[in-house]
């Protein structure tokens, strides 16, 4: 059996709102994240991972904020799409964990609609994702409650 892991990053600007685009979900927040997509910080960083992983490159490469197709777009639909390209690669999805670091909201209450959510998307296990929501005590950009960001680590394996 032949395994991959990949590791994602992605941070986004916060700027006043109503909800926040977070692991495929809205949660009702004070502020929003910024971005050409719905700038959904852990669907992007757990994209970057499996592209990494299976040595595809990058969610900008496949999904350029230059391009007019993405603006607004659903980032659910950007992971379906990573999916099919692992599968033509001949991958499945190990696991994946994943963190996300916010000031505010607190969004533990919303962590199993989250993986929900992404292991329907995904076509796979909720229990093969681990999402975790951490402060940074008030340190940095996202202390100050600027932005957001996630990192992912997932294991692929060959089919």
């Amino acid at each position: 059996m032949k395994i991959r892991v990949g590791f994602g990053y992605d941070v986004h600007k916060l700027a006043d709102g109503k909800e926040l685009n977070l692991g495929g979900i809205e949660i009702p927040s004070a502020k929003s994240a910024v971005g050409h997509s719905d700038a959904d910080v852990l669907i992007h960083a757990i994209c970057d991972a499996l592209l990494g992983a299976a040595n595809l490159r990058d969610i900008g490469f496949h999904f350029s904020d230059k391009d007019e197709q993405y603006k607004g777009i659903d980032s659910k639909i950007l992971l379906t799409r990573v999916v099919v390209l692992l599968k033509e690669k001949g991958y499945q999805i190990g696991n994946i964990d994943s963190t996300v670091c916010l000031q505010t909201p607190k969004v533990s209450t919303y962590i199993d609609e989250m993986r929900n959510t992404l292991s329907a998307v995904m076509d796979i296990n909720s229990e093969d994702i681990s999402i975790k929501a951490t402060t940074t005590e008030k340190l940095g950009f996202v202390g100050r409650e600027d932005g957001i960001s996630a990192y992912a680590v997932v294991l692929i394996e060959r089919v």
